[in-house]
């Protein structure tokens, strides 16, 4: 029995590495939803709301907003665990995100809460 218990813990590891290993465009993001997966590419812009209830800032990957395919959240209490302001650090850089991606109105989003979250390519 332990052996079993064993090997379907070791499985399911295995397939949830596997799954989150997916490297996507952020163009295919929106066939995504719900799935891990490591999306690459460049971040267009970038707004931080600070004057909203909610203070989020939010990174456009793929292209310039509203074309932007896959939008980045970093919600406000998120926002302490960036050594630099996220909407100016990673403006016009090519970085990869690994996470779920979700839906909100309509659109294809990751949520990020640390910086070593978003790898930035060299």
């Amino acid at each position: 029995m332990r052996n079993l218990i064993f090997s379907v813990v070791a499985i399911l590891l295995f397939s949830t590495i596997l799954s989150a290993q997916t490297k996507i465009t952020p163009d295919e993001a929106a066939k995504h939803i719900g799935d891990s997966v490591t999306v690459c590419g460049k971040i267009f812009g970038g707004r931080y709301f600070d004057r909203s209830d909610n203070k989020i800032t939010l990174l456009n990957m793929g292209a310039a907003y509203p074309q932007s395919p896959l939008t980045i959240l970093i919600e406000a209490d998120s926002r302490k665990n960036f050594s630099n302001k996220p909407e100016e650090f990673y403006v016009e850089k090519e970085v990869c995100i690994t996470g779920v991606i979700k839906e909100f109105k309509g659109k294809p989003e990751i949520i990020v809460a640390k910086e070593a979250e978003i790898m930035v390519k060299p």
